[in-house]
């Protein structure tokens, strides 16, 4: 899903099976002018529409730990490559959690910076106004290392902003942190395994034996979060895909006329994740139901934001399990793609609030989540760094 020019860009997509980028992604350019060796463009789902790198025309992606398990999606190859230890770091693209979820199927570190630090430009745009750069590697010191390469103002993303560089010396230097919130909703229902809860609980056992307090906190139920997201994603996407119709670029299958040769391209093409994804989008936004869906959703997502710069008042961090669930295996979600939408349930919120949200493989078997206020992302890494050695 990023632009390399002159390479394949495939966004793991039959319609752009081969197409090949006529530019290279800010991000990508900055990694490159540092020294950096592109070895392999990796798989995921489909224009980043899923969570568990299934939804790709190259098959679905293995977890590294467990060949039969989904590598959780959509930057499932990105980690894999990392938890294999083929690349140092990878980099992948967190609209709603695709970083931080095949981070913790795979046990390496993922990182979703403060939305708009690293410039978007080059990356195929899923949902643009949550769409974010951001490393995997087995290291918070090379998460922090690549951060700053990548990071910066950037004229060709109007979103991107100035930001300082991470000293090597914050992350390793004691946590200052004396608060830590935790949702309680996330954990008193239901739907979370049993083991996920247990471990976390545990964690937050061994986080109040370090001398910082752990205060429960209220948040939004997991339905209206996973809703509200897909809602403005779905929406988003049917608008930034609008695009893919064969006429510039991609595959074209022609038809009797212009608009059947639209129709057949994109029907025959495009996944059927992505069409479904398209046609919800399209539906939210058209008349009749745009003001009783897609209005109210953009209003319950400033509450979320709201909601957050209430709790950042009163806790330094906020930590979660990365999913409610274990990873399944391979060919579930396929079958639910509900059941694949609610494995969200934790990262979509802060993704909605454009926080920066770290995952580390410790706390619980699929990783634990650790969120701080807006362009704090040092003190994420800082904190990330003392609980992976106090865990």
């Amino acid at each position: 899903v990023y632009m390399l020019q002159g390479t394949r860009t495939t966004a793991s997509s039959d319609l752009l099976k081969e197409y090949k980028a006529s530019y290279t992604a800010t991000a990508i350019q900055k990694l490159l002018d540092a020294g950096a060796i592109p070895l392999v463009k990796e798989n995921c789902d489909s224009f980043g529409h899923g969570s568990s790198s299934e939804n790709t025309i190259f098959g679905a992606v293995k977890n590294a730990l467990n060949p039969e398990l989904v590598a959780g999606g959509s930057s499932g190859g990105s980690a894999v490559n990392v938890a294999k230890e083929y690349t140092v770091f990878s980099i992948g693209g967190d609209t709603g959690g695709s970083i931080r979820q095949p981070a913790g199927y795979n046990k390496v570190f993922g990182l979703k910076p403060t939305y708009g630090r690293i410039s978007r430009y080059g990356l195929m745009a899923y949902a643009s106004s949550t769409d974010c750069v951001g490393p995997i590697t087995k290291s918070i010191e090379d998460l922090r290392i690549v951060l700053n390469i990548m990071s910066g103002k950037d004229v060709k993303d109007q979103t991107s902003y100035v930001s300082e560089e991470i000293s090597k010396e914050e992350p390793i230097s004691s946590s200052p942190v004396k608060t830590v919130g935790y949702y309680k909703n996330f954990i008193e229902n239901d739907a979370i395994d049993k083991e996920i809860k247990e471990a976390f609980l545990a964690t937050l056992a061994k986080i109040r034996a370090q001398g910082i307090a752990i205060k429960a906190l209220d948040f939004f139920d997991a339905d209206i979060l996973v809703s509200t997201y897909y809602t403005l994603a779905m929406a988003e996407t049917a608008s930034n895909l609008s695009r893919l119709d064969g006429t510039n670029y991609g595959a074209r299958l022609e038809g009797s006329n212009l608009k059947d040769t639209y129709s057949i391209t994109r029907s025959e093409k495009f996944s059927e994740e992505t069409k479904r994804r398209i046609v919800g989008g399209n539906q939210v936004l058209s008349q009749g139901f745009s003001d009783e869906i897609y209005l109210k959703a953009q209003s319950v997502r400033r509450q979320i934001s709201e909601q957050f710069s209430k709790d950042f008042t009163t806790v330094d961090m906020i930590v979660s399990p990365v999913t409610p669930k274990n990873p399944p295996k391979i060919g579930e979600s396929l079958k639910d793609p509900l059941a694949m939408y609610l494995s969200d349930a934790y990262t979509v919120g802060f993704s909605l609030g454009g926080l920066p949200t770290l995952s580390i493989p410790r706390g619980t078997s699929t990783g634990l989540q650790i969120t701080a206020d807006k362009k704090k992302d040092a003190e994420v890494l800082q904190f990330g760094n003392f609980l992976n050695d106090s865990l």
